[in-house]
């Protein structure tokens, strides 16, 4: 029998990553690491550069939400230079953010987390992806899914000037305005947007809720941690994804900090461990305790269910709608159920179109004074947005002629890291018994990881000293020739 499980490479994701899985002598789950063996480094090469090019480096960090590095970036240069944007250069943002998150959340569900329920987490793997998809609800459902995500990427590249990698974003505002003929495209194609995330929720609905199976693994222990949860939020205490204060609520749900981006370092420290190069950040005020969850240890989780567990509401009437539901349904809050993060993601999407609309709508984005020129010499400067994936912090110092010294990037994902590991072994734990495997129980494995949409390329890290190395040669069969090691 068996003692090591290796699924390599873990699927449906952004990033590289691998499980590793091991059995005790009964065939039952001892210990399984997510491990991620790659290393981007994009702290230690900003140093040196202007900071001004900041907010075109960083989005290179990752292809899938580099609108989010982009925005961060300059929101970070704002507080570098002391500088605060015009109404208009804010709301121009925000709308640009807005298509940003609606399109992105929809290629999560119907891309990369969605197949395990649209098709089935035990289809054949084959079926587990897009064409599956499509199989299943119909070539016009997919139709709209492309004709969309199409339409709300073009507004990123009217306004951003590249879809893949914004340039728009300058300390104390944007690189232009909008036109009165373009707003019109954006207001339509807002309002499409929001019938879109209608036909969204109601296809989880018909496909998830309907099945009481799907129903009984999301809300059911495998699935299930009690974390600390972290997220944006505005004077309200209404999730906001561009702006607002960082909130912490306890495992019952109980606010346990609110703080500015500015003093991130009071609440957050990270650790490491040597079988990944992904840090695992944790609060510093209760400290590192460890692959555990409770209130006793300092482990919380950003993203979408993380996001709607900290706010109090959401500021949109449709979505607050939807939250409601959701939060009845998992059985009030805060809701633990990891899986839950696809249903919370569908909930965004929804705030995300009627935020889009709402800013389409609104005359001030026509006005031309959208940009405040800095006058401030810089020294250091913090930014955080909610990125798809969770709470982002971005934070440069520099010399007086704004040259970055030192990047510090807690990306997403990193925020994430620890609870990821702790839902891989879990699940393992929960699906692996007497040594029975089968490619159905490894995806549900997989599962666990999926619903936190990770962007492991994001997220890397290393300690000073060598970078551990392995390359294998093969040849035209697959045969192994020969390893290299560098350690």
């Amino acid at each position: 029998m068996a003692k090591r499980i290796t699924i390599d490479p873990i699927t449906r994701l952004e990033g590289h990553g691998k499980i590793e899985i091991f059995l005790n002598d009964d065939g039952n789950v001892e210990n399984a690491y997510l491990q991620i063996p790659e290393l981007r480094g994009f702290e230690k090469f900003s140093e040196g550069r202007r900071c001004e090019e900041m907010p075109r480096i960083t989005p290179k960090i990752c292809g899938v939400c580099p609108t989010t590095h982009h925005m961060c970036s300059a929101k970070t240069l704002d507080d570098l230079y002391k500088v605060e944007p015009p109404p208009a250069a804010k709301k121009i943002r925000e709308l640009i953010y807005s298509a940003f998150m609606f399109e992105d959340h929809t290629l999560h569900f119907y891309f990369l987390g969605g197949p395990d329920f649209v098709v089935g987490p035990t289809a054949p793997a084959g079926q587990r992806n897009i064409l599956g998809v499509i199989q299943k609800v119909g070539l016009e459902a997919a139709s709209k899914v492309i004709d969309i995500r199409k339409r709300t990427r073009n507004i990123i590249t009217t306004l951003g000037g590249r879809v893949i990698h914004p340039v728009c974003g300058l300390p104390g505002g944007v690189s232009r305005g909008v036109k009165p003929d373009e707003r019109e495209e954006f207001i339509q194609t807002a309002r499409d947007a929001v019938e879109f995330s209608k036909f969204s929720l109601k296809l989880f609905a018909d496909i998830v809720l309907a099945n009481q199976d799907y129903v009984n693994v999301i809300v059911g222990d495998i699935y299930k941690h009690n974390t600390y949860y972290m997220g944006l939020v505005d004077e309200n205490n209404k999730l906001n994804l561009y702006d607002g204060t960082v909130r912490v609520v306890d495992p019952s749900g109980k606010e346990y900090a609110k703080f500015h981006a500015r003093d991130y370092l009071n609440h957050i420290d990270e650790h490491v461990e040597e079988w990944s190069y992904i840090k695992f950040p944790y609060l510093k005020n209760i400290g590192w305790k460890g692959f555990v969850d409770g209130p006793d240890s300092g482990i919380y989780r950003v993203a979408p269910l993380a996001r709607t567990n900290a706010a109090d509401g959401m500021a949109t009437p449709l979505a607050q709608a939807e939250y409601e539901k959701m939060y009845e349904v998992l059985g009030g809050k805060p809701a633990h159920n990891t899986l839950a993060f696809h249903w919370a993601r569908l909930v965004e999407q929804m705030y995300a179109a009627e935020r889009l609309l709402e800013l389409a709508l609104d005359d001030e984005i026509l006005s031309d004074h959208i940009r405040n020129i800095p006058t401030e010499i810089p020294t250091e400067g913090v930014g955080v947005i909610e990125a798809p994936r969770g709470t982002l912090y971005h934070h440069y110092k520099t010399d007086e002629n704004g040259i970055i010294e030192k990047a510090n990037l807690i990306v997403a994902t990193v925020n994430n890291s620890a609870a990821i590991c702790m839902s891989v072994k879990k699940a393992a734990q929960g699906l692996i018994k007497n040594g029975e495997v089968n490619d159905g129980l490894l995806n549900m494995v997989e599962m666990a990881f999926r619903a936190y949409d990770p962007c492991m390329a994001c997220a890397t890290h290393s300690l000073p000293g060598s970078t551990p190395l392995e390359v294998t040669l093969r040849d035209p069969k697959g045969k192994i020739i020969k390893i290299l090691r560098q350690n």
